[in-house]
């Protein structure tokens, strides 16, 4: 990627949740490199990729902190966000987030395992978006990390149930989202990165994140004030729901 420090015309502010790893920071910083200002949330105090890029970004990455599992810190970064972008300079919100657990059939599933997964994969992101939709510009976009797996019609081969549920239910809330939201001008975008080598993907995945990110953060910028929901890879490619 190139240098972040180099000095290119912002093409909007992003705010992306889940930025300290992998993916997420490697979104984070393909946006930067296009000329974007980003904010990035991580999760606790510990020094992450994210912190090393924010460094070298010269003042166009900055750093919030969030578990978006806990309503009262998403509440509070709206708060912060609010008074920062005087109520609502959004461009891009973001929100990365995906866990698994053991690729085991549900019925082996504990009840506290398969509700950390619904929780994460699904319930938080759209707290996330309910929380902070205010801070969105009209014609902005709203984008979540989905997955292939959670297509009801690619599900031919079964295995990893309650992320592939999880998935799913990311989908359908957000369709539900969309349809609660109709006038509201937003593009909204459920990503499918590809098969990617990180630790929720494994090490035979397909797709280095160098590979997937741009694609993803193409997809993400391609659809500008196109209202409505769409479910694309990292091609811009339709994905089934």
């Amino acid at each position: 990627m190139d240098d972040p420090t180099v000095s290119v015309p912002a093409a909007g502010t992003a705010l992306v949740i889940g930025a300290s790893r992998t993916l997420g920071l490697g979104v984070a910083a393909e946006l930067l490199r296009r000329g974007w200002d980003v904010i990035g949330t991580v999760r606790g105090e510990a020094r992450t990729g994210l912190h090393e890029l924010a460094a070298s970004s010269g003042g166009r990455l900055t750093i919030e902190t969030l578990d978006m599992t806990e309503p009262e810190q998403i509440t509070a970064l709206r708060d912060r966000l609010g008074r920062r972008t005087a109520g609502g300079s959004l461009d891009l919100l973001f929100v990365n987030a995906g866990i698994a657990h053991a690729d085991i059939p549900v019925h082996e599933v504990t009840t506290d395992s398969f509700a950390e997964v619904m929780i994460t994969n699904a319930l938080s992101p759209l707290r996330v978006i309910e929380t902070l939709r205010p801070l969105v510009a009209p014609t902005g976009t709203i984008g979540v990390m989905s997955s292939k797996q959670g297509s009801l019609a690619l599900n031919t081969n079964g295995g990893h149930e309650v992320y592939r549920a999880s998935k799913a239910a990311l989908n359908q809330l957000m369709r539900s989202y969309a349809a609660r939201h109709a006038g509201d001008g937003h593009t909204l975008l459920l990503i499918n990165p590809g098969w990617v080598r990180t630790e929720l993907g494994g090490p035979g995945a397909l797709l280095s994140i160098d590979e997937s990110v741009p694609g993803v953060v193409d997809t993400l910028t391609a659809h500008t004030g196109e209202p409505g929901l769409r479910f694309l890879d990292y091609r811009g490619q339709v994905v089934p729901w």
